[in-house]
């Protein structure tokens, strides 16, 4: 007999790394801190493609868990979020506590585009990526303090957008591998 997961395994499948905690904004992180959500970042790419490596057509369609979007859609997701993340960050760098706009990431992911092979929405990550990376490690303990207003989740520093998309890449990476797991089993 089957039954409807209980709440616990669909948090599991939903945040198979956590959900994400955000860090204090009065409190800035390490230098060691600040490298290693760096190195998660420089390192995304990489791991999509390892993550997708060996996914067909018929995969990419697929639900990358219940209720999910296609494992393509994802894919997509990924590099429509850290295309914004990009854009934020150069915007806390080069004005005064901006309002960034946020989008309806289901939107997104039902255009046209999303229809597109996941490759090249990893081409994109990938580009986008090297100078996300470039600018952040550029960046002085106190541009990593400098704020941006989000209309949904209130002031953020730059530390704190970094930690999120550091977590945020990881998260999809763990939905990716769950996923082509549970294909090869």
């Amino acid at each position: 007999m089957t039954h409807a997961p209980t709440a616990p395994a669909d948090e599991a499948l939903r945040f198979p790394i956590g959900r994400f905690q955000r860090p204090d904004i009065d409190t800035p992180a390490s230098d060691a801190e600040r490298a290693a959500r760096i190195e998660r970042l420089a390192l995304l790419p990489a791991h999509v493609a390892a993550a997708i490596d060996g996914l067909t057509a018929v995969d990419f369609a697929a639900p990358y868990r219940p209720a999910g979007w296609t494992v393509g859609q994802l894919v997509h997701h990924i590099a429509d979020s850290h295309a914004n993340a990009y854009v934020r960050v150069k915007l806390a760098l080069t004005e005064d506590t901006p309002t960034i706009k946020p989008y309806d990431q289901d939107a997104w992911v039902a255009l046209a585009d999303s229809a597109l092979d996941p490759h090249v929405s990893l081409m994109m990550l990938t580009a986008v990526h090297a100078r996300l990376v470039a600018v952040v490690r550029a960046m002085t303990p106190a541009q990593f303090r400098r704020r941006l207003q989000h209309p949904e989740n209130g002031p953020m520093t730059l530390d704190q957008l970094v930690a999120l998309y550091a977590w945020h890449g990881d998260h999809h990476v763990a939905h990716l591998e769950a996923y082509k797991a549970g294909r090869a089993g």
